[in-house]
């Protein structure tokens, strides 16, 4: 489903960019926070909201794009960053963001993480995870932690849990960081960074379910910020720190020094190379199905 909200006017207030549509999800759901963060990080970055798109995929999070004026596109499940891909590529000059549940970037859709990782695609990937198939009634997803306690699984999960932050470093995601509901101010610094990053950009959002699985409590005796002296720099010292027991760090994990090459300059390498050989160009390929 698309949607087509956009507007011309300055985003002065949070007011500039809610939609008509009030959020629907459950009193308590961290997903509000993740919300609350986006408003606020266009607001600072003055975003033109005719020029961006909020590309979400299905669960809790899928609902995201409709509270919002700018462009949205609802896909279907676990497609989020193939479809945002594709929104990048159609128009290199939109602002995309992804945002998706751990069930949906995870499970289903697990396969497209590494490869739009590979790719570098200018976009920014919001996780948002509570650990739980909230919208199917509380089943156990891919971070459902074997101590975490489900209404739909008595006797909890039997398998180990993925670590969204350990699968981004392994991936080579350019700019990795993890951010936590409760703590709206650094979510929205941290959307910020990844928004303002020139490549593929991923945050891992701990977004609690307060009905199937609610960990509040149990990240809120855990979390802790990255060191100041953290070197966001050095990938080794980033995969040091998710392997701390006890702890589960906030902030910016890894953000590389070298200057990628992001996708949609790399096809636009390609066209311009292919037009000096006197071949037919990217552009004048796709022309020919319209």
């Amino acid at each position: 489903m698309i949607t087509n909200k956009s507007t011309n006017v300055n985003i002065k207030s949070i007011a500039d960019i809610k939609s008509a549509v009030a959020p629907i999800w459950c009193p308590g759901c961290g997903d509000f926070g993740v919300l609350s963060a986006i408003y606020r990080a266009f607001i600072e970055l003055d975003l033109d909201l005719k020029n961006t798109v909020i590309v979400s995929g299905i669960g809790c999070s899928g609902r995201l794009p409709i509270f919002t004026k700018c462009y949205g596109f609802h896909g279907v499940h676990g497609r989020v960053l193939p479809t945002a891909t594709g929104v990048k590529l159609a128009n290199p000059n939109l602002n995309v963001i992804a945002v998706g549940g751990d069930g949906d970037g995870l499970a289903i859709g697990g396969g497209h993480f590494p490869h739009a990782a590979r790719r570098n695609v200018d976009m920014t990937y919001i996780m948002m995870d509570n650990s739980v198939y909230g919208l199917t009634k509380g089943q156990g997803s891919p971070t459902t932690a074997p101590v975490f306690e489900l209404k739909a699984l008595p006797y909890g999960v039997q398998e180990e849990n993925l670590n969204p932050i350990a699968l981004a470093l392994a991936y080579d995601v350019s700019f990795v960081a993890r951010a936590f509901s409760g703590h709206i101010d650094q979510m929205t610094e941290l959307f910020i960074k990844a928004i303002q990053h020139k490549g593929f950009s991923f945050v891992h959002a701990i977004s609690p379910c307060t009905v199937f699985n609610d960990t509040y409590k149990y990240y809120r005796e855990k979390i802790v910020d990255i060191p100041k002296e953290h070197d966001a720099h050095n990938k080794k010292a980033a995969l040091d720190l998710w392997q701390t027991i006890g702890k589960v760090y906030l902030g910016t994990f890894y953000e590389s020094e070298a200057a990628r090459t992001d996708l949609t300059t790399t096809l636009k390498n390609l066209s311009e190379t292919l037009q000096k050989k006197g071949k037919i160009s990217t552009e004048d390929l796709l022309d020919q199905f319209f």
